[in-house]
């Protein structure tokens, strides 16, 4: 019972999202070890696109655990480590505001929850940059992306996004970070860009946790940020 696991998490002392061992922390000491070992090398210069780790076994199967089996908890802990690699990482002195890439509204409600939502609060709080939950809407019904190939990446997220209710009432002052749980060809990230420089919104570039392995995204380069 995946609902009564979360809800003992929250109250008493938490279970290991991976081996169930009792821990003080979302992972175990243990898990923590392995998940870390696909911890990427910090880039020496600014990069647009910038990835905690590789999207390799453990941490594949502890974001598998975050999203598939209700353990929001393990966001906050992933989110304290995007947020030290972006501030060892970072060139730039403006301060950015930090935007999840919301997940379609049918899956949230099924879910309970928006895993880059959360990732990005947990970054924001981390960083002490501000955050906005509301900045993007994913307006259409996308399917599943992980069986298609960049093209068809690229044409299902077309028009995907629009400006949030936080962003239309108010257009921001800064420029934006995008946060994202794992970044594959960045068809997601490029549709969500291109619609906010539309709207004549900066985009910084954007965090992740995990990046795929190259060979699965060839035809993309981690350029979101890019040309719209």
């Amino acid at each position: 019972m995946d609902w009564w696991q979360g809800f003992l998490n929250l109250v008493f002392k938490y279970s290991c999202a991976l081996c169930r061992q009792s821990a003080d922390e979302p992972l175990c000491p243990t898990c923590q070890t392995k998940v870390q070992q696909q911890r990427r090398l910090l880039p020496k210069k600014s990069v647009e696109v910038l990835a905690w780790g590789n999207y390799g076994k453990d941490l594949r199967s502890a974001i598998a655990a975050l999203k598939y089996r209700n353990n929001p908890q393990v966001a906050e802990l992933f989110g304290h480590w995007l947020g030290d690699a972006w501030l060892k990482n970072k060139k730039n002195k403006v301060r950015p505001l930090v935007v999840p890439i919301p997940m379609n509204p049918s899956k949230r409600r099924d879910r309970g929850f928006d895993q880059a939502e959360l990732l990005a609060r947990s970054f924001s709080h981390y960083t002490h940059l501000p955050y906005c939950a509301q900045g993007l809407e994913r307006i259409k019904q996308t399917e599943a992306l992980y069986n298609l190939d960049p093209r068809q990446r690229q044409h299902t997220m077309q028009d995907a996004f629009a400006l949030g209710p936080a962003f239309r009432r108010r257009r921001p002052q800064r420029p934006i970070l995008l946060v994202d749980d794992i970044f594959t060809t960045g068809s997601t990230a490029r549709a969500a860009t291109k619609m906010l420089r539309k709207h004549g919104i900066s985009v910084q570039g954007m965090v992740v946790l995990a990046v795929t392995p190259r060979k699965t995204h060839k035809a993309s380069t981690a350029k979101p940020a890019s040309t719209p």
